[in-house]
């Protein structure tokens, strides 16, 4: 314990100290400021008085004096810039007291364990992490009071008044998978730091650090007049340079808050939070295999998941299960959820659910008739039914573009594609005929010509080698591109959240390249070819997304069969795949 408060004590004090070298670096940058003024005064008290007669110090005072207040008054607008700037926020779902009484008691206890302040809320984000962050700034509402406490660093010190406390901001994946005892383990060390960040000092110098960045930002918003840029630009160049000279100070300061924060917190739950700390990585992956495997199919048809924490325990479930993670799992699962502290999870969850939406893809605030909720029974109809038939229709929009024969009847069908991938390359004639006709010939460009910002070949991600395939992979990466790039649900991406200061966009980043958009979309069409011909059924995998049932199992060998169709185009392993499940390539197919 000794040693544990002799730490913490070395951390706090490192931070104060950097702390004191932000302020004075903010002391320094106003008494530049300031220095022009009072040489002005004195010579215009000097003059008064008598004492500093004669031309040279009546020439000095009438150059000082002007330089004196434009330096007054671009040190005002500098200042201005900065108190006005608003600090960006984390965006959150704020959780009431009396909508976790429970939370908030277990963090009261456990910030009186440590003996720190308690976080002045709490509030939930989707993702993986937990923080403290300081909204005392006046834009981001009132204020709690402030306190009196002896001085952080060193006890029988007079009481100061001490900084507001700063939010407890936890990740909802946490608060869902983890049990009460690791979610007291996990959040010992962040609780921990609001002892040094209740420092007046330490306080003063990350306000101080904030407003610089966002006065940065300010000054690198674009759509203003040439004057207000102009004017803003040297309002930037000055903030830059106080903000260069206080960054090695302030990331000092920030390691020092948390060594002590860290030191703190070994007291408490130590070890328990060894065992938590294997959770937190285990919601890490589960957390990423749930939002690009299944949210993100769902966000891109207008669908948005309602209950995504519910879905990672889900998720992480299934994980623990194939891997054989964990012993004593099911004992685990038998205690209770750190989501029981809430009064309604569901509800926050769907809260969670709906900002992990707009913060991962960009929709808007709002339900509507193209963005609506969906839950995780009507999944397989209402995302993974639609998503393959809406990927088929498209893959037979880009064959009628390619100019491919229907199959017989006119009616899609998965034996169109085969006999379009497996039919030899043109002849040199036809090929002669593509380049005279620049719809022909734009059909069949390489894949190089993909549309922006899908990937295009690489070394590790091969494009298609059969020139069929690699067409049509070209093709269906525009198409794709361009529907994309329509897509607009209401404010799409600008949507306005509950501050009305717009949400910053964190794109998830799947894998999208030519190859892939061709294997997917094929696959879809033997999907929706053996739903339509055996009764096969759509299903939900929680790490691996849409899955398809067939005959009561899921189908688990039909990629390999896809890729070689689309790589070396022999058609001969899918259709002997077909062949074993009685699915009928050349029966149509239902499209969205």
């Amino acid at each position: 314990m000794s040693g544990s408060g002799t730490g913490a004590e070395t951390g706090a004090r490192s931070a104060r100290a950097h702390a004191l070298a932000v302020l004075r670096i903010r002391s320094r940058a106003l008494a530049v400021a300031l220095l022009p003024a009072a040489g002005a005064v004195v010579l215009l008290v000097g003059g008064s008085t008598g004492h500093l007669p004669g031309g040279g110090w009546d020439l000095a005072r009438r150059l000082l004096v002007p330089v004196a207040v434009l330096v007054l008054l671009a040190a005002a607008g500098v200042a201005l810039v900065i108190a006005r700037a608003r600090p960006a926020m984390s965006p959150t779902v704020p959780v009431a007291e009396d909508a976790a009484p429970d939370l908030y008691r277990m963090v009261r206890d456990l910030a009186d364990r440590l003996g720190v302040p308690a976080p002045s809320a709490i509030a939930l984000t989707p993702d993986c992490d937990s923080w403290l962050e300081d909204r005392t700034h006046p834009a981001h509402g009132r204020p709690p009071p402030a306190e009196e406490h002896g001085d952080i660093a060193g006890a029988g010190r007079p009481a100061r008044v001490r900084a507001a406390a700063p939010v407890l901001v936890i990740g909802s994946p946490f608060l869902w998978w983890m049990r009460v005892g690791e979610l007291r383990a996990v959040l010992a060390p962040v609780v921990a730091g609001t002892g040094p960040s209740a420092h007046p000092d330490i306080a003063a110098a990350r306000r101080f650090v904030r407003g610089l960045d966002a006065a940065v930002a300010v000054t690198s918003a674009p759509g203003r007049t040439a004057v207000v840029r102009g004017m803003l630009a040297g309002v930037g160049w000055v903030t830059r340079l106080l903000l260069r000279g206080c960054r090695g100070h302030a990331a000092e300061m920030e390691r020092g808050v948390a060594a002590a924060a860290a030191e703190r917190a070994q007291a408490v739950d130590y070890g328990q939070r060894i065992v938590a700390q294997e959770q937190v990585g285990l919601a890490y992956a589960g957390w990423d295999r749930l939002l690009t495997r299944v949210a993100l199919p769902a966000w891109r048809m207008g669908r948005w998941p309602s209950r995504l924490s519910a879905g990672v325990v889900a998720a992480l479930t299934e994980l623990s299960r194939r891997d054989r993670l964990a012993e004593g799992f099911a004992s685990r699962l038998g205690e209770r959820p750190a989501c029981d502290l809430l009064e309604e999870p569901g509800t926050m969850d769907e809260a969670t659910s709906l900002l992990a939406a707009r913060l991962f893809h960009g929709g808007p605030a709002e339900t509507g008739p193209d963005w609506s909720p969906v839950h995780w029974g009507d999944y397989p109809e209402e995302v993974v039914d639609r998503k393959w038939r809406t990927d088929a229709a498209r893959l037979h929009r880009v064959l009628d573009a390619l100019h491919v024969p229907p199959a017989p009847g006119a009616a899609p069908s998965l034996s169109r594609v085969l006999t379009h991938l497996t039919t030899p390359a043109p002849s040199p004639a036809d090929a002669e005929e593509r380049a005279t006709d620049p719809t022909r010939a734009g059909a069949a460009a390489a894949p190089s010509a993909l549309a922006p910002g899908d990937a295009g070949a690489d070394d590790e991600d091969p494009t298609p080698t059969t020139p069929r395939s690699a067409a049509l992979a070209a093709r269906l990466s525009a198409e794709v591109g361009r529907e994309e790039a329509a897509a607009v649900f209401g404010p799409r991406g600008t949507a306005p959240p509950r501050d009305d200061h717009a949400l910053p966009l964190f794109p998830l980043q799947p894998p999208r390249t030519a190859r892939e958009l061709l294997a997917d979309h094929i696959t879809a069409m033997v999907c929706c070819t053996a739903m339509d011909t055996v009764g096969a059924t759509p299903g939900l995998d929680w790490l691996d997304g849409p899955t398809l049932l067939l005959g009561g199992g899921r189908v688990t060998d039909l990629s390999p069969q896809v890729l070689t169709l689309i790589e070396d185009g022999d058609p001969s392993p899918l259709r002997q795949w077909l062949t074993r499940q009685g699915i009928r390539p050349e029966k149509p197919v239902r499209l969205v």
